[in-house]
């Protein structure tokens, strides 16, 4: 049997209903050190900006936050929205990270905007071409990294030497070319883009190129789990899971019925919104840690990004002890760089 994979979780921050940002921020610093405790080897931190749900808008702030609560656990972006910064500023920011808390950064970056295009454009003020440089933005930002020099006579301190690992987020073969391309790991969205997640990780594998840092491919997959004490407990909460998922894509901006949502589910609009959550590992802890050995092999993954379909920060955590209990989660196995 392949050795099973680590197992990294990704934290979106949500603001539940009724909710302050401060008490979503007081929960991923508990949800991170429950996940250090049971033998996770990440937490994953997104960039979003101007949804009422999400609270991470800062990654590097919420790491630095979480770092400090925590001893032990990696912590990454998962990710950073790389056209939305200068590379400068960032390696600045993670450098930071990475003197502060010294092998437990990792830098996730992507080229998506994280937000909807009026905020794009007018409150972030990025240049709506700004992603057709995110190739030539990600060999800037590894070079300050290094420590070499990019533009002459210009370090990032912090930052120059402390070697932070670079992670290509993406959900298409673009992502897959350029970290192949680059030699650095590669780390693909199926837990909400599932399309072409075999096509894309097997092209990256088979098209790797060993870079300074990186000799050899190392992939992670994103999945979603629904774990409980029984199969129909699971799939009651990932039924509930799915009404949410819809009534918040289908709903954004105006205010959806219960029944209006049923009526949405049932449609083409509602089949395409659930259908983004194709890889969802549902049941007990023994039938989801079974579904996620297939998975594994499926996305030829050296790490499971899990993203954890709970309905409420009980539910999360509750999700999160039982799939470490069906994975077999070693608490002194902690990830460390990939090689």
């Amino acid at each position: 049997m392949t050795e099973r994979a680590h197992l990294s979780v990704l934290d979106f921050c949500t603001i539940y209903e009724g909710e302050t940002p401060a008490e979503s921020i007081a929960r991923s610093v508990e949800l991170a050190q429950e996940a250090e405790k049971l033998g996770y080897s990440r937490m994953w931190y997104t960039e979003h900006h101007n949804m009422k749900s999400i609270m991470s808008s800062s990654p590097a702030v919420l790491i630095a936050h979480i770092g400090a609560k925590t001893e032990r656990i990696r912590l990454g972006s998962g990710g950073v929205m790389l056209p939305n910064h200068s590379p400068y500023v960032i390696a600045e920011q993670f450098g930071t990270l990475e003197e502060m808390y010294p092998e437990r950064i990792d830098l996730g970056v992507g080229r998506a905007p994280g937000t909807d295009m009026n905020t794009l454009g007018r409150a972030l003020r990025r240049d709506a071409h700004s992603a057709e440089r995110f190739p030539e933005d990600v060999k800037e930002l590894n070079s300050y990294l290094e420590g070499k020099s990019y533009i002459p006579g210009v370090s990032a301190i912090p930052g120059a030497n402390t070697n932070v690992p670079i992670y290509i987020l993406g959900s298409s073969m673009f992502g897959a070319s350029l970290a192949a391309k680059l030699g650095l790991p590669y780390a693909f969205a199926s837990h909400f883009a599932p399309q072409h997640l075999e096509q894309a990780t097997t092209y990256y594998r088979e098209h790797f190129q060993p870079s300074e840092r990186f000799s050899k491919p190392y992939v992670i997959a994103g999945v979603n789990v629904t774990a409980a004490d029984t199969t129909q407990e699971a799939q009651e909460e990932y039924e509930r899971v799915c009404f949410n998922r819809v009534k918040a894509f289908a709903g954004r901006g105006k205010h959806l019925t219960d029944e209006q949502v049923e009526q949405i589910i049932g449609s083409y609009q509602g089949q395409q919104i659930l259908d983004m959550l194709k890889y969802s590992a549902v049941g007990t802890a023994d039938e989801v840690a079974a579904y996620l050995d297939t998975f594994q092999e499926h996305a030829k993954a050296d790490e499971l990004m899990v993203s954890l379909q709970s309905s409420s920060h009980e539910e999360v955590i509750k999700n999160m002890q039982l799939l470490a209990q069906g994975w077999q989660l070693d608490p002194a196995r902690i990830a460390g760089t990939p090689s």
